[in-house]
């Protein structure tokens, strides 16, 4: 019997175990555009009575526009600069869920500061769900304004997976309730922050 077995039919809730090992440390979601970030996370932060943040929404405040306004007046490299400096300042308001754009990771200085005050976790997903997902939204998607959307997704998942990949964890995000997810997401944690309760534990 597999802990997370045990703690199912204990009616053990790992979550006050998994804030515990926290600290003062944050769960970071990072990932391509798509993937379920934001949702997933809101639902994630409910389950483990944390704080949820989306830094994109944050970046938005602090700029007072939207981040399609951010690229088309001020260019990708202002938006990364600002969207750097944002993340910088979450990261020491956790214990939270902290949802990131799908580039913000491609920063050294962020990847070294998520590594330090967080525990990441990659949410990935197959092409073909998340080109069927963005489509819905491509105006919302600065970085896929052009003339073929496929391609450039294509393209940034080959230069970003490897980056991805060296989150803490990684868990597959697909075409079931978000929720599901998010009870993945939690026993993956209890398992590496060692918060699994054992058989007997109440």
């Amino acid at each position: 019997m597999t802990d997370i077995t045990a703690q199912k039919q204990l009616g053990v809730d790992p979550a006050p175990a998994i804030v515990s090992r926290l600290g003062t440390r944050s769960i970071v979601l990072i990932g391509m555009m798509g993937v379920g970030k934001s949702s997933i996370g809101r639902r994630l932060g409910a389950r483990l009575g944390i704080a949820f943040v989306d830094a994109d929404a944050e970046i938005e405040r602090a700029a007072g526009m939207s981040i399609a306004d951010i690229f088309a007046r001020h260019g990708e490299d202002a938006f990364r600069s600002g969207e750097a400096r944002v993340i910088a300042r979450l990261l020491s308001g956790g214990p939270q869920v902290l949802a990131t754009g799908g580039g913000a990771v491609m920063n050294a200085a962020t990847r070294a500061l998520i590594r330090e005050k967080g525990v990441s976790i990659w949410l990935a997903a197959e092409f073909d769900l998340l080109m069927r997902r963005i489509s819905k939204r491509k105006a919302d998607r600065p970085m896929l304004q052009t003339a073929d959307p496929a391609a450039t997704l294509r393209e940034l998942l080959a230069e970003r997976e490897p980056i991805y990949a060296q989150a803490d964890l990684t868990v597959q995000s697909r075409d079931v309730p978000h929720d599901a997810i998010v009870t993945e997401i939690i026993e993956r944690l209890a398992d590496h922050l060692g918060a699994a309760p054992q058989p007997g534990e109440q």
